[in-house]
Formats: C-alpha cells, sequence, structure tokens
C-alpha cells in the first residue's frame, strides 16, 4: 500500500513551486538557465532574428528571462556572452536605481531641491525655476528646459564643470510640468551620490546592488570633474542588463531579500503621462506612453531604452525579461518586432 505524502511534504513542493517564479543566482553569481521543456519557442526566437536581418537592423545579443531563468540567450556577430557592451541611456536607468538607494538611506528625499547640493556651481542670481527644481524633477526629465541641453549627448564635448552648464541652462518652464528628455538630468544624479555619499556611482551601487545580483566588471565613462556620466557613459553585460530587469520585475527583491524598498521600485516604474510630446524623441507610439525615473512606459510594460538599440524590456503580466544590445537607429521599429513575434510566446 503506497504511502499517502504527509502535509509537510505537499507544502515544501509547494512552496518550492512557487519559488521558481522568483530570481536567484548560483554560486558563479549567473542566472538560473530554463530546463530544455521550458525553453522559448525557437519558432517566435528565429522569425524576429530573421526580421532584424530582414531590415538590415543589426542586433548584437537577446536574452530572454521567463519566470526568473533564462530561455533563450544568443549573441551575434563577434559579441560575446563576457563583453562589455555599451550601455547609452540604459546608463540612465541603473543611476535612478542608485538614487533609491541613497533616498532609502536617507541622503535626500526626491522633494530636496537640487540647488541644495551644489552651491559651488551656482550663477551669482539663482533664477525662480532653477530654484524650484526637484530630484524628482530631474528623474522624470521635468526640469523645465525647452530642448535637451546636452544637444543629445553632446555633452561630452562640454568644457568645464557639466554642473555648471546645468545650471546655467535657461528653464523657462515650471520644474514639473514640462518634459523635455534631457541628457544632464541623469548626470546630475550621478553627481548627487557623489556629492552626499562620497562615492562614484559604480562604486556606491557594488555592495547594494552588483554583489547581490552577482555583477561584475561594469564600467562607465567620466565627465571632466571624475563623475560617472550616467546619462550615456556605462557599459555591461548582456546578463547584467537582464539582472537588473529582473530585479526590477521583483520590485527590489533579489535571493529572497529585499534590498530596495518595494514602494521605491513600484514608484521608479510607474509612468508619468507626457504633457508634451517631446518632438526629438518622438519615434512612434512606445515613446508616447509616459516616462518614470529614468525609465519608459511602453504599450507592454516599460523599459530601460539606450541609443542604438539597447533594451531591457520588463512585462510584468508575462513575468519575463528581454535584454537586447544592437547597432540600429529604428528604434520604434525593433520594439515592433519584440511585439510581433517575442511578446505572443511569453503570453
Amino acid at each position: 500500500m503506497t504511502k499517502s505524502p504527509s502535509i509537510f511534504v505537499l507544502l515544501v513542493f509547494i512552496l518550492s513551486s512557487c519559488s521558481l517564479h522568483a530570481q536567484t543566482t548560483d554560486e558563479s553569481g549567473s542566472l538560473p538557465r530554463a530546463a530544455r521543456e521550458e525553453r522559448f519557442s525557437a519558432t517566435a526566437s528565429e522569425a524576429f532574428v530573421n526580421a532584424m536581418r530582414e531590415k538590415n537592423m543589426e542586433l548584437h545579443s537577446l536574452m530572454i528571462l521567463k519566470n526568473g531563468k533564462v530561455v533563450y540567450e544568443r549573441w551575434f556577430g563577434d559579441n560575446k556572452p563576457g563583453d562589455n557592451h555599451p550601455l547609452y541611456s540604459v546608463s540612465k536607468t541603473w543611476a535612478a536605481v542608485a538614487v533609491g538607494f541613497a533616498v532609502a538611506e536617507g541622503k535626500f528625499t526626491v522633494e530636496d531641491k537640487i540647488i541644495a547640493f551644489f552651491p559651488d556651481d551656482l550663477p551669482e542670481e539663482i533664477p525662480e525655476h532653477l530654484a524650484e527644481v526637484r530630484i524628482k524633477d530631474l528623474l522624470t526629465m521635468r526640469v523645465g528646459h525647452d530642448d535637451n541641453p546636452t544637444k543629445f549627448d553632446a555633452s561630452r564635448y562640454i568644457t568645464g564643470r557639466w554642473e555648471n552648464h546645468f545650471f546655467a541652462y535657461p528653464i523657462p518652464h515650471k520644474p514639473g510640468t514640462h518634459f523635455t528628455y534631457n541628457g544632464l538630468a541623469p548626470y546630475m544624479l550621478s553627481a548627487l551620490i557623489q556629492k552626499t555619499t562620497g562615492e562614484k556611482l559604480l562604486d556606491y551601487l557594488k555592495p547594494r546592488l552588483f554583489e547581490p545580483l552577482g555583477i561584475e566588471g561594469m564600467q562607465c565613462a567620466e565627465g571632466p570633474d571624475g563623475v560617472h556620466d550616467s546619462n550615456a557613459g556605462m557599459s555591461g553585460k548582456t546578463e547584467d542588463m537582464a539582472k537588473l530587469g529582473q530585479f526590477l520585475l521583483q520590485k527590489g527583491k533579489w535571493n529572497d531579500k529585499q534590498i530596495l524598498p518595494q514602494a521605491w521600485v513600484e514608484e521608479a516604474t510607474t509612468a508619468i503621462p507626457h504633457s508634451n510630446i517631446d518632438p526629438a524623441t518622438n519615434h512612434g507610439p512606445d515613446w508616447r506612453q509616459g516616462y518614470a525615473y529614468q525609465i519608459w512606459k511602453n504599450r507592454h510594460g516599460f523599459s530601460a531604452r539606450g541609443n542604438l538599440g539597447q533594451y531591457i524590456v520588463v512585462l510584468p503580466d508575462e513575468n519575463a525579461v528581454i535584454a537586447i544590445t544592437a547597432h540600429d537607429m529604428n528604434f520604434q521599429e525593433q520594439l515592433d518586432l519584440v511585439w510581433e513575434h517575442l511578446l505572443p510566446a511569453l503570453q
């Protein structure tokens, strides 16, 4: 006669099954790989890759996570899993996460005025709107500028302290009311982290985020005053990108430990609808969904996005993450192919 399993055994089984949906890393810091039967549809992945090729869109890597496991990974051309890839504006999202840690540690609040932290970089006379700029306005790119003060990542060619350039740039709109894509706003977040913690951005993130997630070897360019360029200066591995996406999907939890407050992640990923459409970034419908804390709202989920087709797409409804590196300027078309070929296979 077969003995029935005890309630304890059944409970362990149930808890183990539930844990499959929570992300863990192994001793090497790698994400778990799915078993063969859990892997992503070969038909869907090939359709996506072939569609990119047919449109002459250069794909460098693609990694897909479902229920916390890597179900698909592939690198193209000379790109390799261990290589750092330029992240461009995906850098901005890492900076926003750092701000979350600093807020949790009581270094400042998102309602604090930015001028309070940079007394030596301010103009002699402080305009009214500049005095009103909050850290939250930097996070949401609602500083009040009419256009991008970096002139689309030209900040690398600005001489002198970039903080001075930020504070000198005209702010014709009331902060918090007017969205304009802004390269110096995330740079100022990095400068703020350095001012308030005494550590550069990546150094600050190392014990708080990189080590728990098993991320090693990330790099970042610096501005002329030694501040990490969180506008577009970071580089990292495709798996690093996937880990950040999974971390946000799990609302700041990793290996069953809440390392960033859930409330912060929910706030940071809840997009504010655009009060205006910025012509410079109106690439299509996914650019008109709203912007959160250095994170874009999509028609499906939300994403970190970088120039030339770098994406961390987070899909809460599907419990999935898609990390892409590429070299292509057809931003909306690339996302359209994700929705057409990859999303249905994750549902």
